[in-house]
């Protein structure tokens, strides 16, 4: 690599590939020819490439604040229900199912959707469901094995999803923008018996935490209602690992949008 001085005084920097002209002058002493040299500055550029710039969203919108208070009540439902106060914990599963509806409904009408929306509203029944299987399970009112079969799941899943944004993330893949949810690579896309089984867990905690309110017994209701969530929760964690389009990369959404 060496520089030469162009007509415009700016030096260019030249491959040392390029040959340069040795002349002979004289016995044992070589001097340099004087050369002029035009270069086409289609060929040479003394800038550097701009970098394409990463795509951005805004994620400060009313859904994605509906559903992070979801994931803040969280804490609360499972203090309630740990204190056996029923009625609390109720009242805030109400809430929960409400700002659930609500968030999907604003993202649709006002187009406020976002790819930390498809992320964010997974997390927080994933959240909500956590709390509630670990408290119930404490306070005795859900079998343990099924109580471990859930949260394996989530687990396993929730492992995928950071190996899924780190493998999605545009370069430069660094810790900040690892963590930069404004800077969206891949959208979830949940399967549709994953939609179901998350239904009937949230039936199931919901129906547990409200029968110490109920008039009467659900033993036998609850039991038929937890085999049948724990093969929804098997067969919704095996179809995730055949499913080819539980996720989608915003890259490759774009250039099909295009």
């Amino acid at each position: 690599m060496f520089l030469i001085h162009n007509a415009s005084n700016r030096f260019l920097r030249i491959p040392s590939s390029v040959p340069r002209l040795a002349v002979g002058c004289g016995k044992g002493r070589t001097k340099l020819a004087h050369v002029s040299i035009l270069i086409s500055r289609s060929n040479f550029s003394t800038k550097e490439p701009k970098r394409k710039p990463a795509l951005r969203e805004n994620i400060y919108t009313i859904p994605n604040l509906l559903t992070a208070s979801r994931i803040l009540a969280c804490p609360a439902i499972g203090w309630s229900i740990l204190q056996g106060q029923f009625d609390l914990a109720t009242s805030l599963l109400v809430y929960a199912g409400l700002t659930d509806l609500a968030d999907g409904w604003i993202a649709r009408r006002f187009k406020m959707n976002s790819v930390l929306g498809t992320i964010l509203d997974p997390a927080a029944d994933k959240a909500l469901m956590t709390t509630l299987t670990v408290t119930l399970s404490m306070k005795g009112m859900l079998p343990i094995p099924l109580a471990v079969l859930i949260l394996g799941r989530d687990v396993l899943l929730s492992l995928s999803a950071f190996y899924i944004r780190y493998t999605s993330l545009p370069p430069p893949k660094t810790f900040s923008r690892y963590w930069d949810f404004g800077i969206p690579s891949a959208e979830v896309r949940p399967t549709e018996i994953s939609k179901v089984n998350t239904g009937l867990q949230l039936l199931l905690m919901g129906t547990t935490t409200i029968s110490p309110l109920l008039p009467w017994v659900l033993d036998v209701p609850l039991t038929g209602l937890q085999w049948i969530v724990a093969t929804t929760t098997i067969w919704s964690g095996i179809s995730y690992v055949f499913a080819k389009d539980g996720y989608r990369v915003v890259a490759e959404k774009q250039k099909e949008d295009k």
